[in-house]
Formats: structure tokens, C-alpha cells, sequence
């Protein structure tokens, strides 16, 4: 119960820090701006990304190279999610058998498997809440970058190859390449996994049409976001959770350990002979 409540707890603060966003002003971000939000993140935000335009070709490489930037500064967070997720992927094997093993629902025993979990996961070193701290983390920088863009006049009304950063893609472009890189992305997570379940496997397939109609009715400019954030993600994904590698570790582990029970069988049997 405690463990759900917490979880709970963490879905209705990134909740609340949606809305509390949502309600921010929308109008035109300047340097007489003030309060926290407004002028010492939104403006400071668009001052960073106007500043990388003039340096670096045009507001959409700006916000190209604030993407890669501000990925590059929350790596080390992703990076220790993504641990943690590989290790609670492994524990699952005996978290199943605790659950199995305490399968009553008196109160007793739904404390004994409490502590039980609670000791899988001390053991192991999971922190089983740390996939929630890149989400909270991220929620206020994306809306950050859309309140950039979306108030002030310079980015609002620049262009990129063939985009206006203010108004929707014409031609549908970077809904697909921000869909097809969200797919990638989740499916490569998904195939480290030692055991899949439906809920995993639906959101494989349902987040990437969920993005494609989100960015096919935002600017540009998001959508450019989004399929650079989900690209650096899925070259992130391959090089600190390459799911072909751990599969491959996985299955050498796992043959290790039969080749080490039969020969520790084999062992006996030789010590049994031996003894006649």
C-alpha cells in the first residue's frame, strides 16, 4: 500500500507541475519580464537559443544544438535510470517467485512480501521510483523550450529548411521522424527486457502514433525538439543499454551457469563411483 501511495504521490506531482505550467503567461517573454519562470528561465531560455541561431545557421539549428545540449547535461540522470531499470529488469525473475510464494492477501503476509521486496531491492541496488526523476526533470524543460518559442517574436516567425518554427510542418515530416524515433527508442528498451508484459508492448506502439498526432498539431519548432531529443535517445539507448549486448551477456550468463551445474553434477557422480 505504502509503495503504491508513493507512486501515486509521484504521477500527481508531475501532474500538478503540468498545470502549474500550463497556467504560466503567455504573453511575449522580453528583458523586462519578471518573476522566476518568465525571466530567469523562459527569456534566459530564448536568449540561449538565439545566441547559438547567430552563431551557428538559423534559429533551427539554435534549437538543435540547445536539444543536443541540454540531453548532454541530463545524460548522467538517464544514465542512472537506466541502471536502475536493468536492474529491476533483473530482480523480476524473483520478484515473481515472492509473489507466488506470499500469494494470500491477509495482512500478514501482504507485509511479509512488502519486506521481502523491499530487501530484493536493497539487495540489488534498485531504487524502484528513479525511472520518475528524469520526468520531473525533463517536464520543465520542454515547456520551457515551448514557452521560449512560442513567446518571442524572433523564434516564433523564423524558418528552417522548409519550416516556419511558429506554425505546423506542412508537410508532415518531423511528426513522422519524431514517431518513427520514439518507436525506436521504446522498442530498443523494450528488447532488453527478460520479460515482456502487454502494457509495455502496447505503449511500444501507442506512444509513437500518440506523438505523430501531438506534433502534427504543435509548431514546428516542438516537433523539432521532439525528433532530436527521441533521435539522441535512441543512440543513447544503443550505446548505454544496447539491448543486443545484454541479450548476448544475458544468455552467456545463463549457459555459464547450466555448464557450472553440470559440472558440479558430473563432480558427484565421479565422487559416487569413486567411493564404490
Amino acid at each position: 500500500m505504502k509503495k503504491r501511495f508513493r507512486k501515486y504521490l509521484a504521477l500527481l506531482s508531475v501532474l500538478g507541475l503540468t498545470v502549474f505550467l500550463a497556467a504560466c503567461s503567455n504573453t511575449p517573454v522580453t528583458s523586462k519580464s519578471t518573476g522566476l519562470w518568465d525571466h530567469w528561465i523562459v527569456y534566459n531560455f530564448s536568449r540561449v537559443i538565439i545566441w547559438l541561431s547567430h552563431h551557428f545557421g538559423g534559429y533551427g539549428m539554435g534549437i538543435i544544438i540547445f536539444t543536443i545540449i541540454v540531453r548532454i547535461i541530463i545524460l548522467p540522470l538517464m544514465i542512472y535510470q537506466t541502471r536502475s531499470m536493468r536492474k529491476t529488469q533483473e530482480i523480476q525473475p524473483k520478484m515473481k517467485e515472492l509473489q507466488k510464494k506470499y500469494s494470500s492477501k491477509d495482512m500478514d503476509t501482504v507485509r511479509k512480501l512488502q519486506d521481502e521486496q523491499k530487501k530484493l531491492y536493497s539487495e540489488a541496488g534498485v531504487n524502484p521510483f528513479a525511472s520518475m526523476l528524469p520526468l520531473i526533470v525533463q517536464l520543465p524543460i520542454i515547456y520551457a523550450l515551448y514557452a521560449a518559442i512560442w513567446r518571442t517574436d524572433a523564434l516564433k516567425h523564423g524558418s528552417f529548411l522548409w519550416l516556419e518554427l511558429g506554425d505546423k510542418d506542412p508537410y508532415f515530416i518531423l511528426p513522422i521522424l519524431a514517431a518513427i524515433f520514439t518507436f525506436m527508442s521504446s522498442w530498443l528498451s523494450m528488447a532488453s527486457m527478460p520479460e515482456k508484459n502487454g502494457m509495455t508492448t502496447t505503449m511500444t506502439y501507442v506512444m509513437p502514433i500518440f506523438i505523430f498526432f501531438m506534433a502534427m498539431n504543435m509548431s514546428s519548432a516542438i516537433s523539432l525538439y521532439w525528433s532530436v531529443t527521441n533521435a539522441f535517445q535512441v543512440g543513447q539507448t544503443l550505446v548505454i543499454q544496447n539491448p543486443f549486448k545484454i541479450n548476448r551477456e544475458r544468455a552467456e550468463k545463463v549457459a555459464a551457469e547450466k555448464a557450472k551445474k553440470k559440472a558440479i553434477e558430473k563432480a558427484k557422480r565421479k565422487a559416487v563411483k569413486g567411493r564404490k
